[in-house]
Order: C-alpha cells, then structure tokens, then sequence
C-alpha cells in the first residue's frame, strides 16, 4: 500500500484510508494515530496540543492525543519518556508500520502496525514492545486511545454464574469518587459520562474483552484478548477507564511479561465503528445493542 501524506494538527502523517473510514498516523512523534472518523465526519480522538506533563529533569511530556502506546506500569518518568522526535513509518499491503527509535532512557522500542480493511470501517491495530537493552525487563503493553469529551463510555463486567463465589472486581485510584452522578454502576455494565470535573479512573479483569465509547453519532468498539491464566498490573487489570475534563480514556492492557534483550511481545486490538444516531441511555438498551453487534 503506498502512503498519502499531509500535514494535521502540525504534525506530518500518513493516512489511511477506505471508502469509509480515514486514519492519519504521524510521522513527526509518536508511534501515534492522531485522527480517526467516518469520510465526511470529525475526528473521534482527542486532541491535546497543550497538555503535558512535566519530568524530574523538567523537560515536558507532551500527551498529543489520539491513541499512543505505553508500557505498564505507570511510572514517572519511565513511562513519561518523551517521544516528540520524527518516527518511520513503512507501508503494508494492508496498512502501516510506525517505529519509534530505542528510547534512551529504557532500552525499549515501542512500534504500532495499522491494518485497515479494504470494505469495512474495522481496524485492526498490533502494538509491539521490542527490549533493545542489556537486561530482562518487567512490564507489559498498555494501549491507550482518548475520545473528545461529552460521550458516552460503555464498560462490560464480567457475567460468569459463579454461586456464593464472587464474579467480578474493580481497581480503584485515590482520586475516584464512587459517589460521581455521571456513573451508572449496573448490573452488566458500567456507563460513564464523559463530562466531568475532575479526575476518575477504574480498572477490572475484562473476561469479556470489549470497551466502547459512544459521541455524536458514531460508536467506537475496540476489542483486545483476556488470558485469566496470566497476571496483569492493577490488581489484575486488562481495561481501564480515565476521565477527565479534557479527554476520556479507553485502555487496554497485555498480561506481565519478563521481556529478555533482544526479545518483542506484541499486544493487539480490533477496532470497529458503527453509525449509530442515538446512544442508549440505560443499561437494557445497550445490552440489546451488543447483542446485535456481537458483543453478548
């Protein structure tokens, strides 16, 4: 597949696209997709060109926006390494490759593979963390796509028939408040406004493998594999939630890996769009929902 190129937001990006969909990743930072939204319709992903975090060394962290990829756990500044220098991006037969270089400070390579398919709005996106350096490293892939404020974020709890026994939990961050009116705690799922005033962030072990998040007539599912066999950072979180007032944050992550120099470990989502007009505003509607797209 050759690469159109064009400038966004002031950084130079390839784009992709089909009949339907189009997204923009860049080559100026990252790996990151800055943009992705139905031909004719507005960006899904937030865009943050003034957020930022500062380091010890008091050099700035630049969020961007869009959807980037991390290493777990969350740490500064290990993961807060900056990633503002021009990336390569290749072509595929079905998409792109970005690769950043080795980060200095961590030995790691961080690359991002975008397959689109040809006649469908569905994407299917492979994150790779490749340790460049001397020694084993403890950590594991942390895919993290924010939206633009004022939606809907749905977040499906696990359903297994398990007795007396529990069936589910959920990691909590100080700064959440369980008493914040714009959550819905349900039965199957939990529902989050997108509007809120300040920080909240929840985690879980997600059997059922899917989050999604619904604004302006466009819901956006991505879907990521659970291995229950495996550990997983934050009190055993594969997907986690973040909201503020600036974006929301739909998060998976892969399973504890101890990664040997030379060594990849690869963790992968599928997204998918739909155009979808009104959102549902209560946990019956959107159950029936998922079952038509398969989400059961």
């Amino acid at each position: 597949m050759s690469l159109d190129l064009l400038h966004y937001g002031g950084y130079e990006c390839a784009r992709l696209a089909n009949d339907q969909v189009e997204l923009l990743v860049t080559r100026s930072a990252g790996p990151r997709i800055l943009s992705l939204r139905f031909l004719g319709g507005e960006n899904l992903l937030a865009e943050q060109s003034e957020a930022v975090a500062e380091r010890p060394d008091g050099s700035l962290y630049h969020f961007v926006g869009g959807h980037r990829l991390w290493h777990a756990p969350e740490h500064m500044p290990r993961t807060y390494v900056l990633d503002n220098s021009p990336i390569e991006v290749e072509p595929l037969a079905d998409g792109l490759l970005a690769r950043q270089p080795v980060e200095a400070e961590t030995g790691m390579q961080k690359t991002i593979q975008v397959a689109l398919q040809a006649d469908v709005p569905q994407i299917t996106v492979t994150h790779i963390l490749t340790n460049k350096g001397l020694w084993p490293v403890e950590c594991a892939a942390w895919a993290i796509t924010q939206f633009k404020t004022g939606g809907l974020a749905i977040l499906p709890q696990a359903d297994a028939e398990t007795g007396l026994l529990p069936n589910r939990s959920l990691a909590l961050w100080p700064y959440t408040d369980m008493s914040n009116p714009n959550i819905t705690w349900g039965r199957r799922h939990i529902l989050i406004q997108a509007r809120m005033q300040s920080p909240f962030k929840i985690g879980f072990p997600n059997p059922r493998g899917w989050l999604a998040y619904w604004n302006k007539g466009v819901l956006f599912v991505k879907q990521a594999a659970y291995q229950p066999e495996t550990k997983y950072y934050d009190f055993g979180s594969s997907s986690e939630c973040y909201c503020n007032d600036q974006f929301l944050e739909l998060e998976t992550l892969g399973f504890i890996s101890l990664l040997e120099p030379g060594s990849s470990l690869t963790h992968v989502e599928h997204w998918a769009l739909y155009s979808l007009e009104n959102c549902p505003d209560s946990e019956i509607e959107f159950e029936s929902l998922g079952q038509k797209l398969g989400l059961a």
